[in-house]
């Protein structure tokens, strides 16, 4: 059983949080064979899409280039040219095979990680260069393990191809004469034998492989019930400080409310979900200010707010969620309400003229 640095036994299965932290150190069940498997099909299947143009694309330059050679005089300039084609043809053959080897390799360890970048995995770490370690780890029975692994790799790949191998071997075309076209028809196909036979060896390898660093890595990323123990104080402070936060807002809130609210012109109202405060000072202010809105619970106090101080209360349910969607507290309101607002605070005026002579007044009403 897995032990912690302090001595403690890993007895508890990780929570989600550790998970996402293993995940962003890189530490997830991973093989080596699975990325490999996949690099091996990939391969294999451009090959055999592409082999019959690989080998007429080549027949051609053998051709091409041996019935020049019969006519032309070797010097160091047509060597290099005959070079320097060789190498574009071959070029051309080869790189979509290794194109599409890259693009299975990135695939085997993508599809393992869930395609999630891992920064702190490629940390520089100053402990792996301690030369005593490396000793350790080259002569540790963990190394021991990895030979005893890779061997018994070689027994299922060899048990896998031993067959085509040996029919192989005593086929006629090492003992008898043949064209290239036949030569070359013939390494295809023992290729792609070899190569099925290779790839379901593989599969039974990375099979098991992957099925041990699974288990490997549960049991490495088990927790002590004293780090258990740790993260749940840890995430019982963080709500708290949390709900601490939102307690503190909610009173902010209610004292801007208190404070702005009977000082407001008018509230806007949806009737009963929006509630938002208007005020307007000419000689301060280039439009109506909302000094507060709210939705809901904060809607109601609001009304209940201006009740107390006899500030109007006026519904108009496209002005309110319009006001409450654009406008922000402590900031004047967008030009396009400019109208529909002028229109309720004169409304506003007119029927509370008492209150607010000067500013109708000032507004012209």
């Amino acid at each position: 059983m897995a032990e912690s640095e302090s001595g403690q036994e890993k007895t508890e299965m990780p929570t989600p949080k550790k998970l996402i932290e293993l995940m962003e150190q890189g530490q997830f069940a991973r093989s080596q064979e699975v990325q490999t498997l996949i690099l091996l099909i990939t391969s294999m299947l451009i090959l055999s899409i592409m082999a019959p143009k690989m080998v007429e694309t080549f027949r051609i330059f053998m051709v091409g280039t041996f019935q020049r050679l019969g006519t032309a005089t070797v010097t160091p300039e047509t060597f290099q040219g005959i070079f320097s084609h060789f190498f574009v043809t071959a070029g051309t053959l080869i790189l979509p095979v290794m194109g599409a080897g890259l693009l299975g390799g990135l695939i085997g360890s993508g599809s393992q990680s869930q395609f999630r970048a891992s920064p702190k995995a490629i940390e520089p770490k100053i402990n792996k260069l301690n030369p005593i370690s490396g000793f350790k780890r080259i002569f540790s029975t963990q190394s021991l393990a990895k030979l005893v692994v890779s061997l018994m790799k070689f027994v299922v790949i060899f048990g896998f191809t031993y067959p085509t191998l040996k029919g192989v071997l005593d086929d006629p075309v090492f003992y008898t004469a043949t064209d290239l076209m036949h030569l070359l028809a013939f390494m295809g196909d023992t290729a792609q034998s070899v190569g099925i036979r290779v790839i379901a060896g593989m599969v039974v390898i990375a099979a098991c492989d992957y099925a041990y660093q699974h288990w490997k890595n549960e049991e490495d990323s088990k927790m002590t019930k004293q780090e258990v123990k740790d993260e749940n104080k840890q995430i019982e402070g963080n709500l708290q400080i949390k709900s601490e936060l939102r307690r503190r807002r909610r009173q902010m809130l209610m004292e801007t409310m208190n404070a702005e609210v009977p000082q407001a012109d008018v509230i806007v109202t949806n009737p009963t979900h929006l509630a938002i405060a208007l005020k307007y000072d000419r000689e301060a202010m280039g439009a109506p200010r909302v000094v507060a809105k709210g939705a809901r619970y904060n809607a109601l106090r609001i009304r209940e707010i201006a009740r107390k101080n006899e500030v109007p209360i006026v519904e108009n349910k496209p002005v309110a969620r319009l006001l409450f969607k654009n406008c922000k507290v402590g900031k004047e309101i967008i030009p396009d309400l400019y109208a529909a607002v002028a229109e309720i605070l004169a409304y506003v005026y007119r029927t509370n003229r008492y209150k607010y002579y000067k500013r109708g007044q000032q507004a012209g009403v």
